[in-house]
């Protein structure tokens, strides 16, 4: 999204290259193209660890781009805030098109062309560009529901909430209303949803930016004692 402020510090750099250790054993450049979806919530750091991921994975010889859900909303974002003082109930994944989303993911693993939706912060507009990505071994998908696409092969959660990263919003915010009381509302909304989203994931990026296995789901079918 043309307008965003990313910047990348020392603790995005160690999340990105924890990450990365973990991703590249499943990875062989040039035999196929990898999704990686990077998610958590408004100021987990997302758009700064996707940057610093995609960074690894150049410097490890796997050419990367980074698509932000942010160009993929239906509004562009004062008009999608408009909408939602309107009617609360539009926060969700119905404000983002994840189903572009997901086509052009499939155009990415066909090494294809796409026109790609770019937004215009400042203008509160929607544009488009071109884009080949016949060059990109990598694609990472950053944003707040992207756990959701079928399309991610790896699927990073980063499990930082809202409370947490007040600080960071202050920090990076792009506009004088991001902090008031209807954002915190819904940041409250959006936590409700997402939060069940790193029981999807792969990797955990955890609150001091350490990266771990997610822990899979114990069998239902096991005793405590391990027997069926």
């Amino acid at each position: 999204m043309r307008g965003d402020s990313i910047v990348i510090e020392e603790h995005h750099e160690r999340a990105a290259q924890g990450a990365y250790n973990l991703i590249q054993s499943r990875f062989s450049p040039g035999n196929e193209r990898l999704v990686v979806s990077v998610a958590g919530e408004s100021g987990a750091g997302k758009s700064e660890i996707a940057e610093a991921l995609a960074q690894k994975f150049d410097e490890g010889g796997a050419r990367s781009i980074v698509l932000q859900q942010d160009d993929y909303f239906v509004h562009p974002p004062r008009s999608n805030d408009r909408v939602r003082r309107e009617d609360i109930g539009w926060v969700g994944p119905s404000e983002v098109r994840l189903d572009l989303m997901e086509q052009h993911l499939e155009l990415f693993r066909q090494g294809a062309r796409l026109t790609k939706p770019l937004v215009r912060y400042l203008e509160d507009h929607i544009d488009e560009v071109e884009m080949d990505l016949a060059p990109f071994d990598v694609a990472i998908v950053e944003g707040t529901y992207v756990t959701l696409l079928k399309h991610a092969d790896v699927r990073v959660f980063i499990t930082r909430d809202y409370h947490v990263t007040r600080a960071h919003r202050e920090k990076r915010r792009r506009h004088d209303s991001e902090l008031d009381p209807f954002i915190d509302q819904v940041l409250a909304v959006e936590h409700s949803i997402i939060a069940p989203h790193q029981m999807l994931a792969d990797l955990l990026v955890h609150d001091d930016y350490s990266v771990s296995m997610r822990d899979p789901e114990p069998d239902p079918h096991q005793t405590e004692a391990g027997q069926p």
